[in-house]
C-alpha cells in the first residue's frame, strides 16, 4: 500500500505541476487576480505531493519491499540501514524523483522568500517552474516510475546497491549535485519570465544574483565531494579523469561562474544585460544537457545510469523543447534588454567580459570534448576515445589565461582607468609572484618545474592582486574595523578567488610530483617508496555487514619510526559476490600516504598500489574556500535591503480581483 500511495501523490504531483504551469501565467496576461495569486498555494501543494511521494519510496527501502522493482533492484535485507536509505537515489527511476523533489524545493523557496518580487514576475517565474516540473514529473511517471510492482509474483531478497556507492559520497554527493543543477533553473525562470515582460530591471537582478550564487555553490561542492569520493573509493588515486559524466556537471559550473560575475557587472552597472539573460539560459541547459548525458544510455560510466533509449528520447525531447523554447524567445524580446551604460577598454567591465568570455570558450572546448565521441560513433565512424591529453593541451592554457586576467580585472575600478596607475598597482605583485613561485618550488621540491612554478606564480597573484585592491579600498581607514565592514559579497569574492589560486597549486603539484609505484608484498616484506618505508604485516580476515573483507596491515615508517598503521582491503559482497578494492589513506595538508591492494599472487604475496600526493589535498580545500565563498556573497544584507525597496514600486500590470 505505501508504494501506491506514493505513485497516488506522483500523479497528483503532475495534476498540480500543470495547473501551475497554465493558471498564474494565464493570469498575468487577462489581469486575474485570483489566477495570479494561485501561484503560491499551487506551488506549497507540489511541495508537499512531491515529498510525500520521495517518503514513501524510502519507506520501501527501510521495509525491504522487494515486490516493488526498483527496491529489489537496489537494496538488500543486509544492507545497513543508512545505506538503505542513500539507495533511495542509487538507481535512475529513485535519483530521478530526487531531482525532481529538488525542483519542487527549489520552486517552494522561491514561493517563500520571493513575495517580495513584483506579482506579475513573482508568477511568471513560478509558472515557468511548473513547466519545467510538468516534463520531468511526465518522464518519472510514463518511462522511470519508481513504484512499479513485481506481479503477481516478486523475489524473497534483492539484488543489493552497487559497492561502490555503498559509501559516506553517495549519501551526500547527488543531493549536492542536484541542489546545484536544478538550482539554475531558478535563475532560468527569472531570464524567461524578465523576456516575457520584456524588461530586465534592477529588480530582476537584485533578485536573482543570490539565487544563482546559492546554485552554484551547491554545485562547487557537489562536485568537490564527487572528486574527493572518486579519489578514495576507485582505488585509482586519481582526483579528476575527465570523465564525460565528470564533465556533464563541470559544464554547467563553468557557464555558471560566467554568469554570477555576469550578473554582478549587470546589478551594478548596468551593462551586458542581453549577455546575462543569455547565460542563465545557457547554464541551465547545460544542466538538462548533463541529465541527458547521465540518463540516456549514450555513455558508458561509472557515474551513468543505465538506461534504455526510450527514455533517452524523452529527455532529448524536454532539451530540445526547453532550450528551442528559451532561445526563441530570448531571440524575440533580446533586443527590449539591451544595456545601454558605456565602458572604456582598461576597466573592471571588460576585464570582466573578457573572462567571461573565456569561460564559455573553456566550456564549449569540454562540451566538444565530450559530446565528439558521440556524435562520430552516431554516424558509424567507430568508437573514439577523447581523453585527458585533448583537455589538459586546450583546458590548461585558457585556465592560465583566466587567471591572469583575474589578476588584472580585481585591482581595475569601475568605467575607465589609468594605464599609469594600473601598472604602478600591478608592478609589485608581478614581482612577488614571480619570486614567490620560484621560491616555494625550490624550497619544498628542490627541483624546477615550469607547471608548478607557473602555477605558484598564478596563486600568489591572485592573493597579491586581492591584498592591493583590499588596501585601496581600505585607505584611510584603520585597517581591522576596515576590513570587518566590507561587504560580504566582496569578502566572498575575496574567498573564492583565493580558493581557485590554491586549487590550481595542488593540481599542479600533484600532477608533477606524485610518486606511483606498482608493486609485490609478502608479509613480513618492507618496500620504500620515495622517503617512506612500508612493511605488510598481516592480512586478516574482517566480517563487514554485508560483505566479507581481506584487510592488510601496513606499518608505515619515516626517518626509521613507525608513524602511522594503515589498513587496505580487499571486500567480496555477500549479495553481489562483486569484489571491490577499499583504499588505505594516511591524509595530511602536505600530502597523501595513498595504498591500494590488489589481488593475491600467489601464497601470502599481494599485488599492492602506493601513491605519495603532496598537497592533493589543496585540490579540495580550494574548492570548500570557493563555495563557502558563494555563500558569503548570497548572505550579504545589501540584496534584502534593496529587494524591499524594490518590492515598494508598483507592478507594470494592473491585477483584477
Amino acid at each position: 500500500m505505501i508504494a501506491e500511495i506514493g505513485q497516488i501523490t506522483l500523479i497528483m504531483s503532475l495534476c498540480l505541476a500543470a495547473l501551475l504551469a497554465v493558471l498564474p501565467m494565464l493570469g498575468t496576461y487577462t489581469g486575474q487576480g485570483r489566477l495570479i495569486t494561485s501561484a503560491q498555494p499551487l506551488t506549497f501543494a507540489l511541495v508537499t505531493m512531491l515529498s510525500i511521494s520521495f517518503a514513501t519510496l524510502v519507506l520501501t527501502f527501510l521495509f525491504d519491499d522487494f515486490s516493488v522493482q526498483y527496491v529489489a533492484q537496489n537494496s538488500n535485507r543486509l544492507l545497513p540501514a543508512f545505506y538503505k536509505v542513500s539507495a533511495t537515489w542509487g538507481g535512475h527511476e529513485g535519483s530521478l524523483l530526487l531531482w525532481i523533489l529538488i525542483l519542487s524545493l527549489w520552486t517552494g523557496a522561491v514561493a517563500l522568500f520571493a513575495r517580495q518580487l513584483p506579482i506579475i514576475l513573482y508568477a511568471r517565474i513560478l509558472s515557468v517552474l511548473g513547466i519545467i516540473a510538468v516534463g520531468f514529473i511526465a518522464f518519472s511517471l510514463f518511462t522511470s516510475n519508481p513504484f512499479i510492482r513485481y506481479l503477481p509474483e516478486f523475489p524473497l531478497e534483492g539484488a543489493s546497491l552497487n559497492p561502490l556507492l555503498q559509501d559516506i559520497g553517495l549519501i551526500l554527493h547527488p543531493p549536492l549535485l542536484y541542489m546545484g543543477y536544478v538550482g539554475f533553473s531558478v535563475a532560468f525562470a527569472f531570464a524567461v519570465a524578465a523576456l516575457l515582460d520584456g524588461k530586465l530591471d534592477s529588480a530582476w537582478l537584485r533578485w536573482c544574483r543570490p539565487w544563482s550564487l546559492v546554485a552554484w555553490l551547491f554545485l562547487t561542492l557537489g562536485i568537490v565531494l564527487g572528486s574527493w569520493w572518486a579519489y578514495y573509493e576507485l582505488g585509482w588515486g586519481g582526483w579528476w579523469f575527465w570523465d564525460p559524466v565528470e564533465n556533464a556537471s563541470f559544464l554547467p559550473w563553468l557557464a555558471g561562474t560566467a554568469l554570477i560575475h555576469s550578473l554582478s557587472v549587470s546589478e551594478k552597472r548596468g551593462l551586458f544585460k542581453n549577455w546575462t539573460v543569455l547565460l542563465a539560459i545557457i547554464t541551465f541547459s547545460l544542466s538538462l544537457l548533463g541529465t541527458f548525458l547521465v540518463r540516456s544510455g549514450v555513455l558508458t560510466s561509472v557515474h551513468a545510469f543505465a538506461s534504455d533509449p526510450e527514455r533517452g528520447y524523452f529527455i532529448l525531447w524536454l532539451l530540445g523543447i526547453t532550450v528551442g523554447g528559451s532561445l526563441s524567445l530570448y531571440a524575440w524580446r533580446a533586443s527590449t534588454v539591451r544595456s545601454q551604460n558605456r565602458y572604456a577598454l582598461l576597466s573592471r567591465e571588460n576585464f570582466l567580459l573578457i573572462n567571461n568570455v573565456l569561460l564559455m570558450v573553456a566550456t564549449f572546448v569540454v562540451l566538444l570534448g565530450t559530446l565528439y565521441p558521440l556524435i562520430v560513433e552516431a554516424f558509424n565512424q567507430g568508437p573514439l576515445s577523447v581523453g585527458p591529453p585533448y583537455f589538459n593541451a586546450i583546458f590548461v592554457p585558457l585556465g592560465i589565461i583566466i587567471m591572469l586576467l583575474l589578476g588584472i580585472g580585481t585591482v581595475l575600478r569601475w568605467k575607465q582607468n589609468s594605464l599609469t596607475d594600473v601598472l604602478s598597482r600591478l608592478t609589485s605583485s608581478i614581482v612577488i609572484s614571480i619570486i614567490f613561485g620560484l621560491a616555494f618550488n625550490l624550497l619544498v621540491f628542490a627541483e624546477l618545474n615550469f607547471s608548478v612554478v607557473l602555477a605558484g606564480v598564478l596563486c600568489a597573484w591572485i592573493v597579491l592582486t586581492t591584498l592591493v585592491d583590499i588596501r585601496h579600498k581600505l585607505r584611510n581607514k584603520a585597517w581591522l574595523k576596515g576590513f570587518l565592514s566590507l561587504p560580504l559579497s566582496y569578502l566572498g569574492m575575496v574567498l573564492a578567488h583565493v580558493g581557485l589560486g590554491l586549487t590550481a597549486l595542488g593540481i599542479a603539484v600533484v600532477s608533477n610530483f606524485a610518486i606511483d609505484k606498482d608493486l609485490r608484498m609478502s608479509i613480513g616484506e618492507s618496500v620504500t617508496v620515495g622517503a617512506y618505508e612500508f612493511e605488510l604485516m598481516s592480512i586478516d580476515d574482517v566480517m563487514g555487514p554485508n560483505y566479507t573483507s581481506k584487510q592488510g596491515i601496513i606499518a608505515l615508517s619515516g626517518e626509521g619510526e613507525i608513524t602511522a598503521y594503515i589498513h587496505p582491503e580487499k571486500r567480496r559482497y555477500i549479495p553481489s559476490g562483486q569484489v571491490m578494492t577499499e583504499a588505505a589513506i594516511s591524509a595530511g595538508l602536505s600530502k597523501d600516504i595513498y595504498v591500494a591492494m590488489g589481488e593475491e599472487i600467489d601464497n601470502g604475496t599481494w599485488a599492492m598500489r602506493i601513491h605519495i600526493k603532496p598537497m592533493v589535498r589543496f585540490i579540495w580545500l580550494g574548492g570548500l574556500m570557493m563555495a563557502l565563498g558563494g555563500l558569503l556573497a548570497a548572505w550579504d544584507k545589501r540584496y534584502r535591503r534593496k529587494l524591499k525597496q524594490l518590492a515598494q514600486q508598483p507592478s507594470s500590470l494592473e491585477v483584477q480581483p
